[in-house]
């Protein structure tokens, strides 16, 4: 159960992302990874972009967004049987 002070914090949160860092420009619980749309609690924000200014939620999202090429080779190479 959510008390009034939390209302206002549980949506998504508005991020400016720094080279090792976060600052919080508006306040909420989570943002939303710019690949898969899945929201991240702030508490377990770990990888991001500050080029793009864009949240992942894992490192292959990372590879995923930066990468598409080698993420493409990378998941042919897993499907196929040796």
């Amino acid at each position: 159960m959510l008390n009034r002070t939390d209302r206002a914090t549980a949506g998504e949160a508005e991020v400016k992302y720094l080279d090792g860092d976060f600052r919080i420009v508006r306040p909420g619980a989570f943002v939303r990874c710019a690949v898969t749309g899945l929201p991240i609690p702030l508490e377990e924000l770990k990888y991001w972009s500050v080029d793009l200014q864009e949240a992942y939620i894992n490192p292959e999202a990372v590879l995923r967004r930066h990468f598409p090429d080698r993420w493409r080779h990378m998941q042919g190479r897993s499907s196929r049987k040796d």
